[in-house]
């Protein structure tokens, strides 16, 4: 067989097992490099090249930033104020988040924008009552839409701009591109927000780390079963808080005698409360001292480190972790820092004074050095399956476009549409994206189909600039597979998405940028 047939072989292979769900995304994934080498498609250095990819490399130290804003609370601040605002329905926190998205990915980068949201969307739609599944893949969507407002919102926006004025045009302005990418992130929230009770799926998340426990909720419960005054308000800070433990079998403790306002012995934890099982007994309502025995429960508060201590003894288990309740403090230690750490990152890749995985190391060695994260708690917060989904699957567009691959698909739809009406052309060389999208990342589908664009527009003797606009609206259509980008393959994991859950919203949003690149764009830029 020759290369071209191979390429396409294996990526049948890999898109029926994605879709069957058979086999782990990951194994699938962890295939392609092999296969690429074995079949001579790519030696071994190339095939395995996208886990030394910088996109590989910034997208895990985004998921580290993210820790450091779930861990100091400042996601659980920013889910209060977007749910008290936007209320607990879905289609509000969709439009209200997804905007979110679209405005820092126009600032950022598509990947920064969806990693700093990405645990602020699990925590509103937890609380919110709502699965994950239901609002990550919009997040998505919506910062995808969003590179559209800028230049500098995506890659692509730069290259087209600048084919467009080596080719006989000229460069889009800054702020052009929000002409289209306005309409289209308003149509992306309005799809995903009213069509998402339909089309998105129900699944249950994997977690990528510990969760946030509201201590408000705790609270509420503790009042309820130690008959005592615990408030989030006044018993949870940056610094101490109150925590729920049970005299475990064989503890030291066991036989102790124990009252309201006493203080454990190594952690000086005050005792606020206690309770047990079938009596019900709180410390706080009748002042007496009890005889502590296996499976009483009891509330100690104080600073987070003494709790974090305490719990590592044998003697007690929390009924919830310290660093749960920690992280679901608003604004809690070492918020101001990850804040400004955070602040500095994206000034530096709004600025572009440094390449964007450099400004991502940076960030996180600035939060281990001021210690915000530990490095263990770094590398515990990286999601390595999708960035070892996104590693295995950069190589496979690599060989898409060496092999001649992605010629061949183009070549065959423009060979049907000939030399007819601009417009025909231009639905043309969308659909050729936007097939290509599915499995190739959209910087090398704009690669590959740009000259092609170029091209065409030169023989039918019209204007570049619709067919450079349209090229990155359908570029930016990636939508049908979580392999057509790598904010896709991010929200996987989190969301528990399969392969074939992602067109059921994907294809309506996607003839939309089609239909939009194809009569919209020349009304703003005629041929």
């Amino acid at each position: 067989m020759d290369q071209v047939t191979v390429i396409f072989v294996i990526l049948i292979a890999v898109v029926i097992a994605f879709v069957t769900n058979r086999l782990p995304p990951v194994l699938v994934a962890a295939a392609v490099p092999l296969a690429l080498w074995a079949t001579g498609l790519l030696t071994l250095e190339d095939s395995l090249a996208g886990f030394g990819n910088e996109l590989v490399i910034f997208i895990a130290t985004l998921f580290i930033v993210g820790e450091a804003l779930v861990a100091t609370g400042v996601t659980a601040w920013i889910s209060k104020q977007i749910i008290g605002r936007a209320g607990q329905r879905r289609s509000r926190l969709t439009i209200l988040i997804g905007a979110m998205a679209a405005a820092l990915a126009a600032l950022i980068s598509i990947n920064g924008a969806v990693a700093a949201l990405l645990p602020i969307a699990v925590v509103v739609s937890v609380r919110a009552g709502i699965v994950p599944s239901r609002m990550l893949m919009p997040l998505a969507f919506a910062a995808s839409a969003g590179s559209l407002l800028t230049l500098t919102g995506t890659p692509v926006n730069i290259i087209v701009s600048d084919l467009a004025a080596r080719s006989g045009g000229r460069e889009f302005g800054y702020f052009e591109f929000a002409l289209v990418g306005i309409p289209l992130v308003v149509l992306t929230l309005a799809v995903t927000a009213g069509l998402g009770g339909l089309l998105l799926p129900h699944r249950e998340a994997e977690r990528l780390a510990e969760e946030s426990s509201d201590p408000e909720e705790r609270a509420q419960a503790w009042r309820a079963t130690y008959d005592v005054d615990v408030t989030a308000r006044r018993h949870f800070g940056p610094r101490e808080g109150v925590l729920e433990v049970l005299i475990a079998p064989r503890s030291s403790l066991i036989g102790r005698s124990v009252r309201a306002g006493m203080r454990t012995r190594d952690e000086d934890l005050v005792i606020l409360a206690l309770n047990r099982p079938g009596e019900g007994t709180g410390l706080e309502a009748n002042g007496q001292a009890l005889t502590l025995r296996a499976g009483d429960s009891v509330l100690v508060q104080g600073p987070w480190e003494a709790l974090h201590r305490y719990v590592s003894s044998p003697d007690v288990i929390a009924v919830t972790s310290p660093r749960s309740l920690q992280r679901g403090v608003p604004l809690g230690r070492g918020a101001r820092r990850a804040l400004a750490v955070l602040a500095g990152m994206i000034l530096l890749l709004a600025t572009g004074v440094v390449p964007a995985v450099v400004a991502g190391v940076l960030a996180v060695g600035a939060l281990i050095l001021i210690r915000v994260l530990t490095p263990t708690q770094a590398f515990r917060s990286v999601a390595w399956e999708p960035v070892v989904l996104i590693a295995c699957m950069i190589p496979l567009s690599s060989a898409f476009i060496a092999t001649g691959a992605a010629d061949v698909v183009a070549d065959a739809l423009l060979a049907l549409v000939g030399q007819a009406s601009p417009h025909l052309a231009l639905l043309a060389i969308c659909i050729v994206t936007v097939i290509l999208g599915m499995f190739m990342s959209n910087v090398a589908t704009v690669l590959v189909v740009a000259p092609v664009a170029v091209s065409v527009a030169s023989v039918l003797g019209v204007s570049i600039l619709p067919f450079m606009m349209a090229l990155t609206v359908s570029g930016a259509a990636a939508f049908l597979t979580p392999i057509s980008t790598p904010v896709n393959m991010m929200v996987m994991q989190p969301a528990g998405y399969r392969f074939g859950d992602y067109w059921r919203i994907g294809l309506p949003l996607t003839v939309i940028f089609v239909a939009v690149a194809v009569l919209y764009v020349p009304l703003v830029w005629p041929f």
